[in-house]
């Protein structure tokens, strides 16, 4: 007697799309690796989804669910402190959904709901409509940019002083004083390299909260 094959869902198929994603990034999804994944073939996935496009769109609504929200219960930074944080370790996670999080034109329940919750956070602290927008947006530039640039990033954090100590011969330090000054201190360990998420992300909360205190 043959096993029963487990009914296939969207459910199954995000599933297994998300694992393609997270191993290869979005341009190693197809509907056929897809069916291969689960064992099926290729049409029986159009039982459930319309086409790649609409996958992409509920990868995202997974990413976006993965999010923290921020809560009113907080104050206002301390709020988008946590959502910054939940939304690097995430995307940290899963690289590849920061271009699709910023070029997708449509948008599910999750990413509606992370969007409010956000804007609500900062209206109710007294951010004006407009200013929670300009808010908004700093702050995922932030998150977006440093994340991709960790997740590309050419070297791993205990390389910086081994490579600090290959490449620093070869650079003209009269020419170039300052990088080679710096470079030097990460070379004999009198500074890590290391770049802090935090650090940027407080500086725009910081700038924000003058704004707020202007408005």
């Amino acid at each position: 007697m043959s096993a029963t094959r487990e009914p296939l869902t969207t459910n199954r198929i995000l599933a297994a799309a998300l694992g393609l994603a997270d191993a290869g990034g979005l341009e190693s999804i197809s509907m056929r690796k897809i069916a291969n994944e689960l064992g099926v073939q290729a049409m029986s996935l159009y039982n459930h989804v319309a086409n790649k496009d609409e996958i992409v769109d509920g990868l995202v609504e997974l990413i976006v669910g993965e999010i923290a929200l921020p809560s009113l219960d907080d104050s206002w930074k301390a709020a988008m402190m946590h959502r910054g944080n939940s939304a690097h370790t995430v995307l940290l996670r899963h690289p590849w959904a920061i271009m699709a999080l910023i070029t997708r034109s449509t948008a599910g329940h999750r990413t509606l709901a992370y969007v409010n919750a956000t804007i609500g956070c900062l209206k109710e602290a007294g951010f004006s409509y407009e200013l929670a927008n300009q808010a908004w947006n700093a702050m995922d530039n932030h998150i977006y940019g440093f994340t991709l640039q960790e997740s590309n990033f050419p070297f791993e954090p205990p390389d910086y002083a081994g490579t600090a100590r290959e490449f620093l011969p070869s650079i003209a330090a009269e020419q170039y004083p300052y990088f080679t000054a710096l470079a030097t201190m990460i070379m004999e360990g009198r500074y890590s390299g290391l770049h802090d998420f935090e650090f940027g992300l407080k500086l725009i909360l910081d700038g924000l909260e003058r704004h707020l205190g202007a408005q």
